[in-house]
Formats: C-alpha cells, structure tokens, sequence
C-alpha cells in the first residue's frame, strides 16, 4: 500500500534556491540532457535496482504489449515521431500492464522516482507502467499535483542563463506568444506531449513530458520534470484528463516542497 503525504505547496524556484547560479539556470531550463550520447548512457541501459519486497513492482504480473507495435514511427498531425531504437532503452523500462495494489483511485498517475517509473492506475488492481527520466541531484523533489493543462507539441522557452552559456541554441531560437523559443516539433526538448503540474493556483513549473532523447529513459538527468518515451508521453496523453491527480513518491534526496511566497 503507498502512503503519501499531503504537501505544501512546491515551486520549482524553492528548490533552486539553495543551488549555485549555475545550478539555478540549467534548473529553469527543463529539460535538456546532460549525455546526449546514447552509445554511452550507462544509467539507462544498466539494470534497474531491484524492487524492496512488498513493493508494487516487485510483485508486478507483467503483461507486456508488442514493442515492435507500440514503439514504432507514429505520424502525428504535421509531425513524425521515430521509432525507438530498442537496443538504446532497457527493456525493464519499457511500456508494461502490471498488478499493482494502491490506496489511489483509478486515472491517478503515481510516479516513483527511485526506481524511474510512473504508474497509470487502473481498475481492478492494476497500472500500465511507463519507464521514466528525472530529476538529477538537487533537483529531486516528491508531492502531489494536479494535471492543470495538456499540450500536443508544447514551445520551449529556455532561461536567459541557458542561452548565454549555450550560444549554439540562438539559432533554434525565434520570437513567440511568450518569448523567445522554440516551437513545438520533432527537435524540441519537451517532445510531442506536456502535461503541466500544479498545486491549486500555482504552477510547479514542472512537466510531465516527452524527449527526443529516449535512451535518456531510466537515469536521473532532468532538472525535476518527468520525461518520457515520446510514444509512451503520448499513450499517457489521451487517456489522462485536465484535473488528474498526480503522487511524486519520496526518494534518496528528495526535497519536502516549502509555500510558496506570491
């Protein structure tokens, strides 16, 4: 049974407060890695830790789908998404139905960050299990949220910081609604979803998204969003609704979100 407990307010800005300016920045950045080499990402494709016992994954009857299928090249509206190369993601973080025993209502998404999973909740004791990328350390944080909104193929708007210590992102850049970014495509960091996470009628500023870096899945590299699979970002897009609940469980160097001062 998980047991989370209820939390005060949590921004993102809080968490980067104690963190040098340079941590500050990539922090505000999202979602960009920090190994943009696949050949080398030994965090992803080295085995998971095993599950405690009693833990939900630890007694997971898995029922996978076929990953040929269920990870192959989607066209999405104007946008083509690639299929993943299934040699760059360790097959214990891919797409799986699992049992899965929990106090949380069917709908609610449960992500556990120690061992990179996020959980769909469904009826009848089981979840659809997605692997997941996030928060490196100093930027790993736990609560509940809720889904205020949702976006197919999301811009990006890095910090001034990022764009004065990357100066090679000045020519993805261009003027948009909100500022100067990148729109949404195939080469943006947030991938073809978002799901954005507040707290009442404050933004976390963390997402729930997908990557064009998807053997990034399984390791710690974002700055507190929750990235994705992009096929999988998607799967979990259309069948969660504005309003979801979300349950970040605590984990190894977490931390307690404080209130927000607005």
């Amino acid at each position: 049974m998980l047991t989370v407990a209820k939390m005060p307010i949590l921004t993102r800005r809080k968490i980067i407060a104690g963190a040098s300016a340079s941590a500050a920045a990539t922090c505000l950045a999202g979602c960009m890695s920090t190994n943009p080499n696949p050949a080398i990402n030994a965090a992803a494709l080295s085995p998971p830790p095993p599950a405690p016992p009693g833990h939900p994954a630890a007694v997971a009857e898995a029922v996978a789908p076929n990953y040929d299928a269920v990870y192959g090249e989607v066209k999405d509206g104007e946008f083509v998404v690639p299929a993943v190369k299934l040699s760059e993601v360790n097959s214990a973080f891919l797409r799986t139905n699992v049992a899965y025993a929990t106090n949380e209502a069917a709908g609610t998404i449960v992500v556990d960050p120690a061992n990179h999973y996020l959980y769909h909740v469904e009826d009848g004791g089981r979840a659809t299990r997605y692997g997941v990328g996030v928060g490196r350390e100093g930027f790993v944080w736990y609560g509940d949220a809720t889904i205020k909104s949702k976006q197919e193929w999301p811009d990006w708007y890095p910090p001034k910081e990022m764009m004065d210590r990357r100066p090679d992102l000045k020519k993805s850049m261009v003027a948009l609604q909100s500022g100067e970014g990148m729109h949404g495509g195939p080469a943006n960091p947030l991938g073809a979803r978002a799901m954005y996470l507040w707290q009442g009628n404050h933004d976390t500023y963390f997402r729930i998204h997908g990557t064009n870096e998807p053997w990034t899945i399984g390791s710690s590299q974002s700055s507190g969003c929750i990235r994705m699979i992009n096929q999988d970002a998607m799967d979990l897009y259309q069948k969660t609704a504005v309003g979801t609940r979300v349950v970040v469980l605590q984990s190894p160097g977490a931390t307690p979100p404080k209130l927000a001062r607005v």
